[in-house]
């Protein structure tokens, strides 16, 4: 994703919803239009500081205005152009009778905003930054986190202040280890952490990056340079760095697991082998701590009893259609899970992207609580969740229509 621009898209939400009107659409009419689910139409209607990428030309084009006028205003809306129904009975009743979770905020900066986007039975989900929404959780709430932030250095995913985009891997590290400093408090004292973190290489003082033809997410406006104390082509460690420092910090490292990819990507690279694996940390608040180690036993060579699992597991990555990103696999979460948690216990998730951690969870019988700073993805999540499983319910503004 390109890094944000200094467009000031301010007031895109309240615009989207005058613009909506002015053709007599539905929420609903409108998201069927585009292709998209009801929630996303909803969610942009209260959203004024990260407008929609994807779908930005074909909702331009449905209501009848070019992109950049949608995105700044001041554009007069085409009719000529663009149908204009007339809202069904049926549809509107239906956008009358809900409530929205998505409120514009008037008048307040929301770089820093953090808000519950979704709380439905077993999961809830919460928009914002980490590292202020975990302040505001109890202490000893969660018997385990399974999470992956952000890698340092590796994708630009458009938002200020994004964890991973610091200048050099020590400020990424402080952060990650302030942000875990608060999961450790919210866990309860037999809880866990399963960290999946992988690693990186010094730019070479390249400050961008092209797009990759197998894997587009992988263009950069930016690129840290080489840190204090490296080499252009060095291994930077970060994975061992950040769990030495969390050791510091508290934590009981109990494990190094080497989740090994059968179906990494390819590299072209000449000088090294392939990267084909990635670091889970299983780490702990207390000397003791709950662990099922029956729970994901491993076949003996013989065919008899199973084993205790070892630290090797070879997992296949998992590609998601419609997102620039490979998600979290849900076979690595699942062993995270069954080991690290009872059925009904609440599972946390700071970093949650496209939602995975939740998917499994609810198929588990556990509760989980994500956090994600990225709008974009959040809708990703809500749209996954949404398929698997109990419905999401759909959420319009207030007097929409």
């Amino acid at each position: 994703m390109p890094k944000k621009s200094m467009t000031d898209t301010s007031g895109f939400g309240a615009r989207l919803v005058e613009l909506r009107k002015a053709g007599r659409f539905t929420q609903l009419e409108l998201a069927q239009k585009l292709g998209v689910s009801r929630r996303m139409i909803a969610y942009y209607e209260g959203e004024t500081e990260h407008p929609p990428t994807t779908i930005l030309p074909r909702l331009a084009k449905v209501l009848g205005i070019s992109a950049d006028e949608l995105l700044k205003g001041g554009g007069e809306r085409d009719t000529s152009t663009s149908p204009q129904p007339a809202a069904t009975q049926v549809g509107a009743t239906v956008e009358a009778n809900m409530k929205t979770i998505y409120p514009t905020a008037e008048g307040v900066a929301r770089k820093t905003r953090v808000r519950e986007v979704y709380h439905e039975g077993d999961i809830r989900i919460v928009q914002g930054d980490s590292r202020r929404a975990l302040s505001q959780i109890p202490d000893n709430t969660y018997q385990c986190c399974i999470t992956s932030p952000p890698y340092w250095g590796l994708r630009d995913y458009g938002i200020d202040g994004q964890i991973g985009a610091e200048n050099d891997p020590d400020a990424y590290i402080a952060d990650l280890v302030g942000v875990f400093r608060e999961v450790r408090r919210t866990l309860r004292e037999d809880g866990t952490l399963w960290l999946n973190i992988g690693d990186s290489y010094t730019s070479g003082d390249r400050r961008w990056r092209a797009p990759d033809k197998k894997n587009a997410g992988r263009a950069m406006s930016y690129r840290p340079p080489t840190p204090k104390g490296l080499k252009p082509k060095d291994l930077i460690g970060v994975p061992w760095r950040l769990a030495l420092a969390l050791q510091a910090d508290g934590w009981f490292l109990r494990s190094d697991i080497v989740w090994n990819k059968p179906n990494c990507q390819p590299e072209s690279v000449k000088d090294r082998p392939t990267r084909a694996h990635e670091y889970v940390f299983l780490m702990s608040k207390a000397e003791s701590y709950f662990y099922d180690f029956e729970a994901i036993r491993e076949p003996s060579a013989n065919g008899q009893d199973p084993k205790n699992r070892r630290t090797v597991w070879n997992i296949n990555t998992n590609g998601f259609h419609g997102a620039h990103f490979a998600v979290f696999p849900p076979e690595l979460v699942r062993m995270c899970l069954l080991a690290g948690s009872k059925p009904g216990t609440k599972v946390l998730d700071p970093f949650f992207g496209s939602g995975t951690v939740g998917l499994v969870c609810r198929e588990y019988g556990r509760e989980c609580a994500g956090i994600e700073l990225n709008p974009e993805y959040v809708n990703i999540a809500l749209d996954r969740l949404s398929k698997a499983g109990p419905a999401l319910p759909l959420y319009a503004v207030a007097n929409s229509h």
